[in-house]
């Protein structure tokens, strides 16, 4: 093997005890075979993967082989991922959604239809999730899923999905909106979006949802030029999003008819294949036979569709890869809304149970995370009320929340006094006119506490100086406090003039020292 042309390849890994169980002790080496490029016009080619013992444990030599299989698109393509599909990037939802489809099992993906749902997914545990045209148009518009909706409002739609959420979600693509560079726009607009993947179908515009009358497919040419057009502008953006060929030729023409364009889909690039509408379980296992290396995505249609609903295992037993729930959440939502409606207009509310608390609600919308990740940029009331311009020259603003709490825990220390003495200040008054004397030469400490307790204003402030006060703190705006100073003349230092909380929360306090 050429390791200067697959660096990335040689890496570690836990292989497979005979217990089925992973152990440190059977780490081997995952080593690639690849074929050499002399002529990649016309040889076949035979991928394999080898575990390489370890010299301490020689029965863990396992030799795992693909099928042989043409090369063509699609090799080449997985040849060529295969030396980052170790180590992929997290953050790349693409990437994400390819490692689902290369482990063990089938696995759920619910059809979302907006963020808050696409939120509820994850929040449920699924690991990635679908869009569906058919919801998103009824969320959307309230209209019938016939065509009405635009590529423009899918992105906009998708886009706010996948920023809600971290886990891949596969986008509905419908017919890519028109011919086959149309199809490759879409393609290039749902990247950029944050899809992982989308789902392209061969219906003719304006299309039909797949368990509905009326449907029509475009030729056969036509179908898979849609889904070349998809590879190519997959390729053309850098992108390694996962593109689901779907075809509806199963109600629109023949069963047969779906299965050839199915292998003509995976010969030209698709990474999932989707037989919309299949009629039995017969035919879904006749389905999953085809382009065996070629994962196969199942549509349970909840409430009636055409295709038998079959639970994950039945559906793993089957070979099917992923399956879409389209309908469940679109569909209780409505019933739920419904009933609501209904009690309301009844002279009721929604009985205890039927809906989640107020509390529960603002859990799930992420109010309590807010509240946390804004006190990292809390300010105090005096900066929102006069500007950064008198927080620079008056008071100092301590540091966040959170580095405060820390700071206290770690070193106890004394809060940042910040003293104000003026340009011009010594024995006569701010006009020359007359020398401070008595109260009016003591010092004025203005404190200002949080809701949540720390500190964000500790100054001091000669009393000669009061005239410009409440430009510094306007709360003390409506306080007559050369009165309080001629009442508090021969206290001593540390009284308490004034002690309040102003419309914010804060609490202001004023001493006399």
């Amino acid at each position: 093997m050429n390791s200067a042309a697959f660096p990335s390849l040689q890496s570690s890994f836990f292989s497979q005890t005979p217990s089925g169980r992973s152990s440190p002790s059977s780490q081997s080496t995952f080593a690639l075979s690849v074929p050499s490029s002399s002529s990649p016009s016309t040889f076949r080619t035979q991928t394999s993967l080898h575990l390489l013992p370890d010299n301490n444990n020689s029965n863990n030599n396992v030799f795992l082989q693909k099928p042989r299989r043409a090369y063509n698109v699609r090799t080449r393509r997985n040849l060529s991922r295969a030396a980052t599909a170790i180590s992929c990037s997290a953050a790349d939802p693409a990437k994400k959604l390819r490692l689902i489809l290369d482990s063990p099992g089938t696995h759920q993906g619910p059809a979302c239809f907006d963020a808050l749902s696409a939120k509820l997914v994850e929040k449920a545990g699924f690991p990635f999730c679908f869009t569906s045209g058919f919801s998103i148009s009824a969320a959307r518009l309230g209209l019938p899923d016939t065509g009405f909706i635009s590529y423009g409002e899918m992105v906009d739609q998708g886009q706010q999905i996948t920023q809600a959420v971290s886990i891949p979600v596969i986008g509905d693509g419908d017919n890519g909106y028109g011919n086959a560079m149309n199809v490759k726009r879409t393609v290039k607009g749902y990247i950029r979006a944050g899809f992982a993947g989308i789902i392209l179908e061969d219906q003719v515009s304006p299309k039909a949802c797949g368990h509905t009358r009326g449907r029509k497919v475009v030729s056969r040419e036509e179908a898979v030029m849609r889904i070349k057009a998809a590879v190519d502008a997959r390729q053309e953006s850098g992108s390694d999003i996962v593109i689901v060929a779907r075809t509806d030729s199963r109600q629109a023409v023949s069963f047969d008819e779906s299965l050839w364009r199915c292998r003509a889909f995976a010969e030209a690039g698709a990474d999932v294949l989707f037989i919309d509408a299949l009629a039995s379980r017969e035919e879904m296992r006749a389905f999953c036979e085809i382009s065996p290396l070629v994962p196969k995505m199942a549509n349970m249609l909840e409430g009636g569709g055409k295709t038998p609903i079959l639970n994950p295992l039945e559906l793993e037993e089957i070979g099917y890869k992923i399956v879409a729930y389209p309908l469940s959440l679109i569909g209780v939502s409505i019933q739920a809304m419904q009933d609501a409606l209904s009690a309301i207009k009844g002279g009721r509310i929604p009985p205890p149970g039927s809906m989640p608390s107020f509390e529960e609600i603002k859990e799930t919308l992420g109010f309590n995370d807010y509240y946390e990740e804004e006190k990292r940029y809390a300010i105090s009331s005096i900066s929102r009320q006069t500007g950064s311009s008198a927080s620079s020259n008056v008071y100092s603003i301590q540091r966040s929340a959170q580095d405060d709490r820390e700071q206290r825990s770690e070193s106890p220390q004394e809060p940042v006094v910040e003293v104000i003495t003026p340009d011009v200040y010594n024995n006569y008054g701010a006009d020359g006119s007359r020398p401070f004397s008595g109260i009016w030469s003591r010092t004025l400490r203005v404190k200002i506490t949080g809701r949540d307790g720390f500190e964000k204003l500790d100054v001091r402030i000669p009393a000669g100086f009061l005239d410009g006060i409440t430009n510094i703190v306007p709360a003390l705006g409506g306080v007559n406090i050369k009165e309080l100073l001629d009442q508090a003349s021969g206290e001593a230092g540390g009284k308490l003039l004034l002690d309040f909380n102003d419309t914010v929360g804060d609490r202001i306090q004023v001493f006399l020292e």
